[in-house]
């Protein structure tokens, strides 16, 4: 069965820095793409970053780029988001996912090309 099992959510205050963590389990962790989707109230889930299966290419969205960076460990199964420089708008709650295909050289980006989601980690960034 697959798992996705995210940690590492909390308070901070803007400018703070946050890292989250993904333990993934139940499948092959090393042929799959990976990526950090978020979900604010009222909001669309959107994707926030990815990486491909190797870790060779990633994505980021406008709104994060230069402020986080996506990172796996194959040899650990897990992926992780580190957060800098956080803002208001980076409340939300944080969800890790798995693509659906196997060694694939790009990324996905919307919610429907990842088929295994975790319970998500709310991240609340005061002012």
């Amino acid at each position: 069965q697959v798992q996705l099992v995210e940690s590492g959510g909390g308070l901070v205050q803007a400018g703070g820095s946050l890292r989250l963590s993904c333990a993934a389990s139940g499948f092959t962790f090393s042929t799959y793409a990976m990526g950090w989707f978020r979900q604010a109230p009222g909001k669309e889930r959107e994707s926030v970053a990815a990486i491909s299966w190797s870790g060779s290419s990633t994505y980021y969205a406008d709104s994060v780029k230069g402020r986080f960076t996506i990172s796996r460990d194959n040899a650990k199964n897990t992926v992780s988001l580190q957060m800098n420089s956080l803002k208001p708008e980076d409340t939300a709650v944080y969800y890790c996912a798995k693509d659906r295909g196997r060694y694939r050289r790009e990324v996905r980006t919307t919610p429907d090309e990842y088929n295994y989601w975790g319970q998500g980690t709310q991240v609340t960034v005061s002012s």
